[in-house]
């Protein structure tokens, strides 16, 4: 197939989902409005300027992703990755779950799980209902969901907008191109479903992949997923994030997907040492998140909105927080910012330690040289 027909492809395939997702949102909100109390929904609607700028941002990323596999930055068979019999078997299952939400959302549920779901062990701040999920990101069902739900938020451009982590990765690991492949170490925090994972395999085949999440339902989801692929499977690992299992400067490339707005603070914080910690020295940490109001002031709105639909009880701070004082806090440098349709991108490097100066004796005097101890 030609470029030409592959980006028409391309295009068809995520006008059909931004379509699709459109008409779910539409008439799952209509019913939202007929079974929610006016007092638990948004009441703000979005300007129609505000929706074209949103509609011309999805272009743009779109139009980004075709160019970046164009380049062969990774492979154009991502752009077409869709796990449909996963979406076929879950999606009515999105339906019924809808009154379910309703009534925590009516009562104010937040904290509300199942009996058999077992709570013990993780965070308070963790035990939340985001988005207003049912069992939080605790059960099988929540896990498999979850992608679906993230994708007809944004549209159907969920995946895009994973994949702007993947040029920054593959231009950080490029520091270390006298390393073996095989011996490429990249660990993914907050793995979750392995979505971004898969995505990560597809650039780099041989790499060593390992993830970390907290969620035992949403491993057991991303093991599933990615043992459909041939090779090697990435090492996958129930941890909290505030406390990575792995020995100081090991991972070459680290990375993390929407997890910094779930986070409160001082958790926020914590994870970005933690990731600081474990990176070797000149390795790349890259961040992908959703914008904040400093990168898109004209998105406040949304990003109020998001608030107000949706649980997310620490996403207030973050869309107001200084991830890149945090990240140079931790002692990452020459940190750089990306902003692609309602995601942003940090991308930090961890320094490499200056040589020490080694005193050293000659036949004639001492004298101060810079040979490498």
């Amino acid at each position: 197939m030609s470029d030409t027909l592959t980006k028409l492809a391309y295009q068809t395939f995520q006008q059909g989902k931004s379509y699709f997702g459109l008409a779910h949102k539409t008439v799952s909100t209509q019913l939202t409005n007929l079974f929610v109390e006016s007092s638990q929904r948004a009441t703000k609607p979005i300007q129609v300027d505000l929706l074209l700028k949103i509609q011309q941002q999805l272009s743009q990323i779109i139009e980004t992703d075709w160019r970046d596999a164009e380049q062969g930055i990774y492979p154009a068979s991502l752009l077409f990755e869709n796990d449909w019999y996963d979406f076929f078997r879950h999606y009515p299952q999105v339906w019924f779950d809808l009154p379910l939400i309703w009534g925590r959302v009516n009562q104010k549920r937040h904290q509300e799980f199942s009996a058999q779901v077992e709570t013990s062990g993780y965070p308070s701040y963790y035990l939340q209902n985001f988005h207003h999920q049912t069992d939080g990101y605790l059960s099988d069902t929540s896990a498999n969901l979850y992608d679906l739900q993230v994708d007809i938020l944004f549209n159907g451009a969920a995946d895009a907008m994973r994949r702007r982590i993947l040029a920054p990765l593959k231009q950080g690991l490029a520091k270390f191109a006298d390393i073996a492949p095989k011996q490429i170490r990249v660990l993914d925090v907050a793995c979750g479903t392995g979505r971004t994972l898969k995505q990560i395999r597809a650039m780099l085949p041989k790499a060593s992949l390992h993830g970390i999440d907290l969620s035992e339902a949403y491993l057991r989801k991303a093991n599933q997923s990615l043992s459909q692929k041939p090779g090697e499977l990435p090492q996958l690992v129930q941890a909290n994030a505030e406390a990575l299992p792995f020995l100081d400067n090991y991972f070459h490339a680290v990375t993390s997907v929407f997890l910094f707005h779930e986070l409160p603070p001082q958790a926020r914080q914590q994870v970005i040492e933690q990731c600081f910690r474990v990176l070797k020295p000149g390795g790349t940490f890259v961040i992908c998140d959703s914008i904040q109001v400093m990168d898109a002031p004209d998105f406040a709105p949304v990003m109020e909105g998001f608030v107000e639909t949706f649980h997310e009880p620490y996403y207030r701070h973050y869309t107001t927080d200084n991830l890149v004082d945090r990240l140079e806090q931790a002692g990452f440098a020459d940190v750089s910012v990306e902003v692609h349709f309602m995601s942003k991108y940090l991308i930090a490097r961890k320094p490499i330690a200056p040589t020490p100066l080694v005193a050293t004796q000659t036949d004639d005097a001492k004298q101060l040289s810079y040979d490498r101890p």
